[in-house]
């Protein structure tokens, strides 16, 4: 492996492309809002290259992600909010104050020491981002409570996720797999008296339902939801592929196939793989 170069040549080619008239067109036009959605993408592809065991493939999604900081760094930059190096000094006193157990006192690096200092610690990282935000002149976040701090930009099965274990920390949370399960059947039977009146507002209502219990089921059954939901589309695309390609075997097409004739195949794909 040879060494990678300075972090200083990345961010000396960001300012280049937004440099006022030489610099790229494209960047130059984009602002905080516009690139955030980049940064979920690349964040997607990074964990996509990890689930495949792509690891050429990661460093090349990892580079596309830090770009994504750089980006947004420099953009600060420019409004003399922060810079890059700011942003550097801010994770690496996290990581330190987070890790006393670590860097700071022996007691603490058993379990029940850095459990009972870890609620200590996040209440005072909240207690200086809101005085940061009062020097700054910006507002009082208007969420509060103890479901305040998770973003509500999260992919929705993710926030589901951190909602339920936040609430579970306060005794509010099923206590057996089984009974989430009971729970589903519930709302899948509300779904189906949604769908019988024909409200298709409640419908929808009823199935976000239905997500949120499924999602708990997974927690309660230390399963990773995201991971389990993403193998389950990769299963369906690679026998759907299996489908389309017995059919062009035949001479035949996806839209001339009759649903029954995709079934059988569908099927065949399944067999195929428990006998593999």
């Amino acid at each position: 492996m040879q060494p990678s170069r300075e972090i200083s040549r990345l961010l000396a080619i960001m300012a280049a492309l937004r440099t006022p008239n030489t610099g790229c067109a494209w960047d130059l036009v984009q602002d905080f809002k516009s690139i955030a959605p980049y940064a979920i993408e690349e964040a997607c592809e990074v964990v996509d290259a990890i689930e495949r065991e792509d690891f050429v493939d990661l460093r090349d999604e990892l580079g596309d992600l830090l770009l994504q900081v750089v980006f947004q760094a420099r953009m600060a930059e420019e409004r003399d909010l922060f810079d890059f190096g700011g942003v550097v000094e801010a994770v690496t006193s996290k990581m330190i104050r987070r890790h006393p157990h670590v860097f700071g006192v022996p007691e603490q690096r058993t379990p029940e020491g850095v459990e009972g200092v870890w609620a200590e610690i996040k209440a005072q990282e909240k207690a200086e981002k809101a005085a940061a935000r009062r020097a700054a002149g910006l507002p009082e976040q208007a969420r509060q409570g103890l479901l305040a701090d998770i973003p509500v930009a999260l992919p929705a099965l993710t926030r589901a996720i951190k909602l339920q274990e936040k609430a579970s920390k306060v005794g509010f949370d099923w206590n057996d797999a089984r009974l989430v399960l009971a729970k589903i059947r519930e709302e899948c039977d509300e779904v189906e008296e949604a769908l019988d009146r024909g409200d298709k507002a409640h419908v929808a209502s009823e199935i976000g339902d239905v997500l949120f219990a499924v999602a708990n089921l997974a927690r309660h059954a230390k399963t990773d939801a995201e991971s389990a939901l993403r193998q389950t589309n990769a299963k369906f695309e690679r026998r759907f592929r299996h489908i389309e390609e017995r059919l062009a075997a035949q001479g035949k097409v996806l839209g001339a196939a009759t649903l029954q004739e995709m079934d059988a195949l569908w099927d065949e794909a399944k067999t195929l793989e428990t006998v593999g």
